[in-house]
């Protein structure tokens, strides 16, 4: 068949293509030989890289053309079988930064019993040391120099000076060379201040015709062309006395006396007043005048009348009484319980007071004794006294009171109580926040929870648990905290009831929280439970509802919790 297409128009059946440099082999310096005679080894390293440098895996090089890693060395025989042996490097000789390694080198036989370093005199000797680098080293910071204490003069300069780690930022003090401390102040010079001083004139005639007065004068701040200038330009410390006392000729001073007041009190212990002066008695020929009042007490002669002197008019009568009310119901339905009554201190115009005598106050509480309760007490009990075998809640005699218990497990010979939580999950929570803070040390946002702070979320106990209802121990009417029965985790380990905790910060910084919330069920926290801060650096911050039935905790450390003291119990009581 005869081919019509013209060979001029034939499209190409290949082209050029560009796929970048090729890699190629690269390798570094010989390391020292094993042995210093008697046929050691020595290696390099030999990697596979493009021409910018980036190492490629060697299936990317042509193994056939890979240069050698490894060859021998020092293969010539060791002269008497002597030769140097070398020790393990000892650890580097600073804890940061670069240091020097050191080894033991010296000369064994054939036999390797060490001896003199002169037999191995026509071996070379390996190097006993060589550079070693450990971590960066804390270094101090400082910052900029403040502006001069002063604008004329010599003044002092300060800057904050603090120990920081690359790649952390700032950490405790101790951590740094205190002998390489920058300093915090210095002195500064700025141009000379301009000269003021104070200059006085000429005191005043004295304030008093005898006895003792006071003088005065003028004292001015004055720059050094004698020009009055504001006071505050001159040294406050250097200022002379713009006033001292005076004497003139002695006088002579009287006591005059008033008339003694009414008595304070109508009835019992009470007191009077006078008013009493101290003057001046000037006198002219025979005729003499007074001030009143002129002068000190001082100044007259002893001894002082009194202005003050006890009274009594009659007997009081009695000004207060105990005043009691009604008796209140008994706090129990059955049993023994308690019946109170309001007991108070009144006057005469049915206002409180303090005028009662203590050991005649009457009783404010007596206990009360009501039917033999036929509640029963425990889950058990029900199950044995009314034979009933299904599980759901039940009125249960708690120390005289009814209350409201979930009993579990009724089919089995052990029933367990559970009180049913009605404010449920949202109140009642344990958790161990998730997130930790890169810089330890730090307390960000003034504590406040924040997701975008600088944290990792790698702390493996974390967990958030809530509850719809917690164990209860009729017979010791205490909470079972690790009971989670009727709990639910929503994410991570299980957290057991009242418990926090987290490894967010070491600077007081708690993030874990718990809630507790008894409203509704006739149970309120004892006053007596506390809570203990366990771990390193751990906090426990604990507020409590007036009335007990509420509890918030925010807890934590680097790593810390916080949990009741009993352990696994929480102690309550009935109201």
């Amino acid at each position: 068949m005869t081919n019509s297409c013209s060979e001029g128009t034939k499209p190409s059946e290949s082209k050029h293509c560009e796929s970048g440099p090729c890699p190629h082999w690269n390798y570094g310096s010989w390391g020292e030989c094993t042995q210093s005679c008697g046929d050691g080894i020595r290696t390099r390293m030999v990697i596979c890289e493009l021409p910018s440098g980036q190492r490629l895996n060697e299936q990317n090089c042509d193994i056939l053309e890979k240069p050698p890693d490894t060859e021998q060395c020092n293969m010539q025989v060791c002269p008497a079988g002597v030769t140097w042996h070398r020790g393990a490097w000892k650890s580097c000789s600073v804890t940061c930064g670069r240091g020097i390694k050191h080894r033991d080198i010296y000369c064994t036989d054939m036999d390797l019993k060490v001896v003199d370093d002169q037999y191995c005199q026509h071996v070379q000797k390996p190097q006993t040391h060589k550079p070693c680098r450990v971590g960066r080293c804390p270094s101090w910071k400082a910052n900029r120099w403040s502006e001069c204490s002063v604008t004329c003069g010599t003044g002092i300069q300060q800057r904050k000076v603090f120990c920081r780690l690359r790649g952390i930022g700032q950490i405790n003090d101790a951590m740094c060379d205190s002998s390489s401390h920058p300093s915090k102040t210095q002195y500064c010079e700025l141009s000379s201040c301009a000269h003021y001083v104070w200059i006085v004139e000429e005191w005043e005639e004295c304030s008093a015709v005898c006895g003792e007065g006071k003088r005065q004068r003028q004292v001015i701040c004055v720059n050094q062309n004698k020009e009055p200038v504001n006071d505050n330009y001159c040294v406050s410390s250097l200022r002379p006395p713009p006033a001292e006392k005076c004497m003139t000729a002695p006088c002579e001073y009287i006591w005059i006396l008033g008339d003694w007041s009414q008595c304070s009190a109508t009835c019992g212990l009470g007191y009077q007043q006078r008013m009493i002066y101290c003057t001046e008695v000037h006198s002219a020929h025979t005729h003499y005048s007074y001030d009143l009042p002129s002068v000190s007490y001082q100044e007259c002669p002893l001894p002082h009348p009194p202005d003050t002197q006890k009274c009594f008019v009659t007997d009081c009568p009695s000004a207060a009484t105990w005043k009691v009310g009604q008796w209140s119901k008994c706090s129990v339905t059955c049993g023994i319980g308690t019946i109170r009554r309001r007991v108070k201190c009144m006057d005469a115009e049915g206002l409180s007071s303090t005028l009662c005598l203590p050991h005649e106050k009457p009783k404010n509480t007596m206990s009360c004794q009501k039917k033999d309760c036929e509640i029963s007490g425990s889950c058990r009990d029900i199950q044995k006294r009314k034979g009933i075998r299904k599980d759901g809640e039940y009125l249960l005699n708690i120390r005289g009171v009814e209350i409201q218990i979930h009993c579990s497990g009724m089919q089995s010979d052990s029933p367990k109580e559970y009180v049913t939580l009605p404010k449920g999950e949202a109140e009642n929570y344990s958790e161990v926040y998730s997130l930790r803070l890169e810089n330890p040390y730090d307390c960000p946002f003034n504590g406040s929870r924040r997701r975008d702070c600088t944290c990792r979320s790698d702390y493996l106990a974390a967990g958030h648990t809530v509850f719809r209802k917690i164990r209860f121990d009729p017979s010791t009417i205490q909470i079972m905290t690790d009971d989670l029965s009727f709990a639910h985790t929503i994410f991570g380990r299980a957290v057991p009831f009242a418990t926090a905790g987290d490894c967010y910060s070491a600077a007081k910084c708690p993030q874990g929280q718990f809630s507790i919330s008894l409203t509704g069920t006739g149970l309120r926290i004892s006053d007596s439970t506390k809570w203990s801060a366990v771990g390193n650096y751990a906090t426990a911050d604990i507020r409590r509802s007036q009335d007990g039935t509420k509890v918030y905790g925010r807890c934590g450390g680097y790593c810390g919790k916080c949990v009741p003291q009993a352990s696994t119990r929480l102690s309550v009581e009935v109201y």
